[in-house]
């Protein structure tokens, strides 16, 4: 997990989601039929554990809308995500849905880079 200096002595904490017994095709497939939320996952599995400004870095939305997409995201299973002070850090949840759903999360990434979805790099 990174941190930013300013938040360097704030202990973690994770934010809710389901269990992975709560998880659902349902709410994860519908979480993942808005282009920008699966831009968002394409970008957190290319640079997972960063910052959740720094991954949608570029993205022409507004803040409180990538805070919906995010939490949309989060309340589905497909990511995991925990605040620093003020920063929030994000995931996916591999191995939560590979368990659940064995390569479903695979496939999808897998389709969207075979479909030529570019990831942009990461700021510095």
């Amino acid at each position: 997990m990174k941190a930013q200096a300013a938040d360097a002595g704030k202990p973690a904490r994770e934010l809710p989601g389901p269990r992975t017994d709560e998880i659902t095709m349902v709410g994860v497939l519908q979480a993942l039929a808005d282009p920008q939320r699966l831009e968002i996952v394409l970008r957190i599995a290319a640079h997972a554990g960063e910052n959740c400004t720094v991954i949608s870095d570029g993205m022409n939305l507004h803040k409180s809308t990538l805070s919906h997409h995010y939490r949309v995201l989060r309340e589905a299973g497909v990511t995991q995500t925990w605040a620093q002070g003020r920063s929030r850090f994000t995931t996916l949840r591999r191995d939560d849905l590979n368990a659940r759903f064995p390569g479903l999360l695979d496939s999808v990434l897998s389709a969207l880079t075979h479909e030529g979805t570019p990831i942009p790099p990461a700021r510095p």
